[in-house]
């Protein structure tokens, strides 16, 4: 370890760190704006420069690529080194007058206006893009030109398919000057690169290459996308290992295969959303406004990409007129061979349109077309009736076609009412309530183990048999059995648990294991120790309390030692918080 003066604190350090690294390792802020932990420090900007004193003199470094050494002497804040940031900040400020963050860091130091020559530009040539484009192992740009000439350029200013439009370099741009857009403008692919869609958020939102699929997921554990890491494209980055402190990540890992000695099986593969890109004439593909319910529910979600704000995709306007479109990849011989009702179809139509009223008050129409609305289940038909009173407006019509509205982003309808007559209708934004269907991995999954599946692909089971296959010891569950909601779900798994148990019932207990002990800890007579965690519960409580005051306001009370404010307390991530 190697100890010097860190304003006048006595710190330590590893041989071969640099000066900011142990600043931030004990809480001394140090402006910068070309350092970035993955990457190799350059000095670029000049912001991070400290007074040192080395015994005999006082000169000036950049602490992010200055290493540290034995009794030196280090001030990060005296008068000279603030003045010398000042006229940094100022110099950048005129380069680039409208990058928020450098009118942010102005503000901070002082700065109204700068005295210098204000320039038209966003780009403060930290470097940051160049390095990390190295990093991924493709160098497509680098700094050229010298003096007021220099700028981030490919080399020999031509443009060419070394760029793989990763986005990196836009990842760590400080300012803003390069995006995902900028890029797809510049490439000479042929097809332009989008941000990696969220599979959870349905699309609507894009992810990392290095992921939790979503909060509650099993296993709660990260996982790197080998399809778009750009480790497995170029062998370069390792960036995310770099960042890891407990080194968990192994690129060498692989695929295998685990085989196991059982004696029940359970299957329990779920459904595939219908996909209504192939009905041409609801536009889905084409329009952005032409959602599926699936895609509804994600965006009435507080979790959701629009954290639960109820607009359309195609300009973020809160959306005044809906309308949901039942029997979307169900109940239909003549356009994808579904002949069988999806079950949960109508009750879902019906509970976002509810939500969407209150979400959008009485000034949102929320209209739901459809063939029969089938609420059978306890309680279904009672919240039928719910919704109608609360305005939400059911019309018996099958809808053929959706037409967008040229030179705006609203969508007509067209449609026969049960009298007869042809009405047409404009809505902002249109749901297409989509069927459940099985995965054609499913179908080849059953195939393999000899399950004999029913005329719509679902398991064949026997009326006073729900969970049992075809197959002795193999049983079923959930919507693989048949289309069902999450209640009927959780009854059949219970039910196909105990089926799998009394097949067992010969080797019960060969193989239990006595619980671990846990000593507690006796705390008698101890201070009180309080945690408080106050839930936001979606915008369901702060839609209508200040949570963030109630927390702070908690902090406040005696011996609350810890307080936060979460999304979902009953969420799995925030559980192992609490715990």
């Amino acid at each position: 370890m190697i100890t010097f003066k860190l304003n006048g604190q006595t710190v330590q350090g590893d041989e071969g760190q640099y000066i900011l690294q142990v600043a931030e390792k004990y809480g001394v802020d140090i402006p910068t704006l070309c350092h970035h932990k993955a990457l190799e420090p350059a000095g670029m900007c000049r912001l991070c420069t400290v007074e040192l004193f080395d015994g005999r003199r006082t000169r000036f470094v950049t602490s992010c690529n200055y290493p540290i050494w034995e009794g030196m002497e280090v001030n990060t804040d005296t008068e000279t080194v603030h003045e010398g940031r000042k006229l940094i900040v100022e110099l950048l400020l005129a380069r680039c007058p409208d990058v928020p963050m450098l009118k942010s860091l102005a503000q901070k130091y002082g700065i109204d206006k700068p005295r210098f020559k204000t320039e038209d530009d966003d780009c403060i040539l930290c470097g940051l893009c160049v390095r990390m484009c190295e990093k991924m192992g493709n160098s497509a740009i680098s700094l050229t030109g010298r003096g007021v000439e220099m700028k981030v350029d490919t080399p020999f200013h031509v443009q060419t398919d070394v760029c793989m439009a990763c986005g990196a370099c836009a990842s760590v741009c400080p300012t803003g000057h390069i995006t995902l857009d900028k890029i797809n403008s510049l490439i000479t692919k042929k097809e332009h690169v989008l941000p990696i869609a969220s599979e959870y958020d349905m699309g609507l939102k894009s992810r990392k290459p290095v992921y939790v699929p979503y909060a509650q997921a099993v296993p709660n554990t990260p996982a790197i996308d080998r399809d778009v890491c750009v480790h497995f494209k170029t062998g370069g980055c390792k960036v995310c290992a770099e960042f890891c402190g407990v080194d968990a990540i192994d690129y060498t890992m692989e695929d295998e295969i685990v085989e196991l000695n059982v004696g029940s099986v359970i299957l329990a593969p779920g459904f595939e959303p219908f996909d209504p890109s192939k009905f041409d004439s609801y536009n889905y593909a084409n329009h952005p406004n032409v959602i599926t319910s699936m895609e509804m529910e994600r965006i009435l979600s507080a979790s959701g990409p629009t954290e639960g704000h109820l607009v359309r995709m195609s300009d973020q306007k809160e959306s005044k007129k809906i309308a949901w479109f039942q029997c979307v990849g169900s109940r239909d011989l003549n356009r994808c061979d579904n002949a069988y009702c999806s079950s949960v179809c109508c009750m879902y139509a019906i509970k976002e349109a509810v939500i969407a009223k209150e979400h959008g008050g009485d000034d949102l129409e929320c209209t739901i077309f459809y063939m029969d609305m089938r609420t059978h289940g306890k309680d279904f038909e009672r919240f039928y009736n719910k919704a109608k009173e609360s305005g939400v407006r059911f019309v018996r019509s099958r809808v053929h076609s959706i037409d967008p509205i040229h030179g705006t982003d609203d969508l007509s309808v067209r449609y026969v009412t049960e009298s007869g007559g042809l009405q047409t209708e404009t809505f902002d934004q249109i749901v297409l309530s989509i069927g459940l269907q099985i995965d054609p991995k499913t179908i080849a999954l059953a195939q393999n183990l000899g399950i004999e599946l029913t005329e719509g692909n679902f398991c064949k089971t026997e009326t006073f048999e729900p969970v049992e296959t075809s197959r002795k010891g193999i049983y079923v569950c959930g919507a693989f059995q048949g289309p069902k909601d999450i209640p009927q779900s959780v009854i059949d798994a219970s039910a196909a648990a105990a089926s799998a148990g009394a097949a067992l019932s010969l080797a019960r207990d060969t193989q239990t294991q006595t619980p671990e002990v846990i000593p507690e800890t006796n705390i008698f007579g101890e201070r009180p120790r309080i945690g408080v965690f106050v839930c936001r519960c979606g915008i369901n409580i702060a839609g209508v309390v200040d949570v963030p005051a109630v927390s702070k306001y908690a902090a406040t009370l005696p011996y609350v030692e810890y307080f936060t404010d979460n999304l979902y307390s009953c969420s799995q991530d925030t559980q192992e918080t609490m715990t």
